[in-house]
């Protein structure tokens, strides 16, 4: 018997999708604001990173985080862009998000689990009702109950902290030594999981390069070409999870 727990965000589905059609369509006509998507998007995430806490904590709105991100973002390419223009790309980046599918590699692992009869979840950081919103536009429930969604926002403890997995192997009645977390963070993903004593394996679409001495190390470490079933098949043959 395994667990498998997946993150959300950029895990279940690719989260460049949306973010690059509304680049597209806010800057794509202009090549003032010229720079390379993928890499606008990592700065992105890493500066809604920096103040996610502020944001959980009330200090800093939804609103004003969204605006923080994609600004600081393109100031790290040495470009201005106006608020005005930080809120209409939040505005269509969340029209598409409103269009997310799940990522056939990973509609391919949830399947063959559901048929296994493998114990599945979901944990994600965010605001309650806007991860709740991705989570229904999904279409999670086809194989995740709903009481096994489990969002920061709502119980008011967020990944990396322990506390959360805890939470997660308490609701589910589930052990950390049979569970193997699935996620495209490397704090908050890996790290988080890893501390808690679960198997982890690193959803890295971005492939981001780790240094060497790092205290953490993934299970195992996935680009966006290859099949995250393939690598939980082998980590069970392994006895890793």
């Amino acid at each position: 018997m395994i667990n498998l727990i997946f993150d959300m965000d950029d895990t279940l589905y690719d989260q460049m999708d949306p973010f690059g059609q509304a680049y597209n369509e806010v800057f794509g006509t202009s090549k003032e604001y010229d720079v390379p998507v993928e890499k606008l998007f990592i700065r992105s995430r890493l500066h809604s990173d920096v103040v996610f806490d502020q944001v959980q904590n009330g200090q800093m709105s939804d609103e004003d985080m969204h605006v923080y991100r994609i600004t600081h973002a393109f100031a790290d390419f040495d470009i201005t862009i106006s608020e005005q223009q930080a809120v209409d790309f939040q505005n269509r980046y969340a029209f598409h998000q409103q269009h997310i599918e799940v990522h056939p590699f990973m509609k391919e692992l949830l399947d063959y689990g559901k048929e296994q009869g493998w114990r599945m979840g979901i944990i994600t950081n965010g605001p309650a009702e806007h991860q709740a919103s991705k989570v229904k536009q999904l279409r999670m429930d086809r194989w995740i109950a709903p009481e096994d969604t489990f969002i920061s926002g709502k119980l008011g403890i967020s990944k990396p902290d322990t506390a959360i997995f805890r939470h997660v192997e308490q609701q589910m009645n589930i052990a950390a030594a049979d569970t193997c977390y699935l996620g495209d963070s490397y704090l908050n993903d890996v790290v988080g999981a890893k501390k808690a004593g679960w198997s982890c394996i690193w959803i890295n679409r971005r492939q981001i390069v780790l240094p060497d001495d790092v205290e953490y190390v993934p299970d195992a470490n996935l680009d966006k070409t290859q099949h995250p079933l393939d690598v939980v098949k082998q980590l069970i043959a392994n006895k890793t999870v």
